[in-house]
């Protein structure tokens, strides 16, 4: 028994069917196209502060880093967003979404740049960075 808000959703119709090849071949075509993993990884930036000016300087300040220093025809990096649950406990909580591949030089960027924005000295602003999150919230 499958309880959903939306039983017309592709993928129940054909789990419903038991059509897994045509959800296989749907789903991978999208990911395909929308670059999702397998094809790239998702990288996010995550950022919770209690000082809302911080938070945004220093997103902004990642985010200009990672843009000049990721190779633009291999990474796409977003703008810094609020995330979609954008307060917890009162900590603001930003994030940046970068798609592309992870490789030793990506990983070699990132952690030059924690180790930047780590000497800023920033007050409350916690920084994590995550290759292929299993949850997006």
């Amino acid at each position: 028994m499958i309880q959903s808000y939306n039983p017309e959703n592709f993928s129940i119709q054909c789990a419903k069917k038991q059509k897994y090849e045509a959800f296989y071949e749907t789903e991978i075509a999208l990911r395909k196209q929308l670059k999702y993993p397998p094809f790239c990884d998702i990288i996010v930036v995550n950022f919770n502060s209690l000082l809302e000016e911080e938070i945004k300087q220093s997103s902004q300040w990642i985010y200009e880093y990672l843009k000049n220093n990721l190779e633009e025809e291999q990474f796409r990096v977003f703008k810094p967003m609020p995330a979609p649950i954008d307060k917890i406990q009162n900590r603001i909580r930003y994030r940046i979404i970068i798609k592309g591949n992870m490789t030793q030089q990506a990983n070699e960027i990132c952690n030059q740049c924690l180790k930047e924005i780590y000497h800023k000295n920033l007050k409350t602003t916690r920084i994590t960075i995550d290759v292929n999150p299993n949850n997006m919230m």
